[in-house]
């Protein structure tokens, strides 16, 4: 059974929030892992333009300064994505960065894109995966000695939810790696929804759709499956239409997590923060309203562990009024499911832990 350390957000004028994530780092012993002169990957989401879900630069420091204090040398980073928007590229992608705030002066450490300037330097690691057997991991988180995985965790149209497994799996992944994961959706649309007005157009980043007859047209020879469009829909008329299963996508996922810490199991750390936990991923440029308050941060050197009990956290939760989710939800009640039916969210835990990545049994210390 791991570990999980957990702390809500009471403070008081001689413990801030600040004492309290650096008293995570320590319950962790995360001084026992990384030694001096690591090159230490602090993986994170910068969030796309029009987000503001994403975690604060403030906290990112408070991480980079305990690390820096074991001799070693941490980075902030992160790939470019699939789709277009402002991360599609390093150059994109670093200037979002640092208009959000990730700039040297604000967190204390260089920030590098990684995978190169349009993500395609990777490096192929074999797996023994059930559905892959290689993931092609952007170079500088192979080249890293340790991973510090710091995840906003929210819901996610694909996933179910997104955390630990989601950032570290399809968040080190080149182009084409996430092209491979990827390659089971297929968005479609509803034509007696669709008002033609071609907001999804101008988003795809294959240019795979188009407008006939008033109505959007997606050709699926060239959709990549980044499946983007299906929330930026205004009038939610994309849904997916799943070549084969949820299950592989999150297997698919599962099995980029296991080659990204390929090497590197006793030397990663995983948290979770469980703030503005928001109905979709941070890749949207918007932040919709929080499905239930925020609840804390986790930290667990268990990847599987810290995701399960966050799941739980939120689960065990009151789902708050006027959100995403079409009624209200008492304490115990799925919120996952609620948001996305199709999906079960079980899947990634179970495959995860079946490929030794962690436990899904865990014990949760409060501090």
């Amino acid at each position: 059974m791991s570990t999980v350390y957990f702390t809500n957000l009471r403070t008081t004028p001689n413990r801030s929030l600040l004492d309290k994530i650096e008293d995570l780092l320590n319950r962790t012993k995360v001084n026992t892992f990384i030694k001096k002169n690591d090159l230490v990957a602090i993986k994170l989401h910068f969030g796309e333009k029009g987000n503001t879900a994403y975690i604060r630069p403030l906290f990112l420091r408070t991480i980079v300064t305990k690390i820096k204090k074991l001799d070693c040398k941490p980075f902030l980073t992160d790939t470019n994505t699939l789709y277009s928007g402002s991360r599609s590229d390093a150059i994109s992608h670093f200037n979002t960065a640092i208009e959000h705030g990730f700039g040297y002066s604000s967190v204390g450490c260089p920030l590098i894109i990684a995978g190169g300037l349009k993500g395609q330097s990777g490096v192929k690691i074999p797996i023994k995966g059930e559905v892959l057997q290689e993931a092609i991991i952007a170079r500088e988180i192979v080249d890293a000695d340790c991973i510090i995985a710091v995840s906003h965790f929210k819901a996610h149209e694909l996933s179910g939810f997104g955390g630990a497994l989601k950032n570290i799996g399809m968040g080190c992944a080149t182009r084409e790696g996430k092209l491979v994961q990827h390659s089971s959706v297929a968005p479609q649309v509803n034509s007696k929804i669709c008002k033609g007005c071609k907001r999804c157009t101008g988003y795809c980043p294959s240019n795979a759709i188009s407008v006939k007859l008033k109505k959007a047209y997606i050709d699926n020879d060239r959709c990549i499956g980044c499946g983007e469009c299906i929330l930026i829909c205004p009038h939610k008329a994309i849904d997916i239409q799943w070549s084969e299963s949820p299950e592989l996508f999150q297997k698919k996922m599962v099995e980029y997590a296991a080659g990204a810490l390929q090497g590197k199991k006793k030397k990663s750390l995983f948290i979770n923060f469980l703030i503005q936990i928001s109905p979709a991923c941070d890749c949207y440029p918007n932040s919709d309203s929080p499905i239930v308050r925020d609840i804390g941060i986790a930290a667990s050197i268990d990847p599987v562990a810290i995701d399960a009990a966050s799941c739980d956290l939120v689960n065990n939760e009151e789902s708050i009024p006027n959100t995403a989710l079409k009624k209200a939800l008492k304490p115990g009640e799925d919120k996952w499911r609620a948001l996305f039916p199709t999906i079960d969210w079980n899947y990634q835990l179970d495959h995860a832990e079946k490929m030794g990545l962690g436990s899904r049994e865990y014990t949760l210390v409060r501090i």
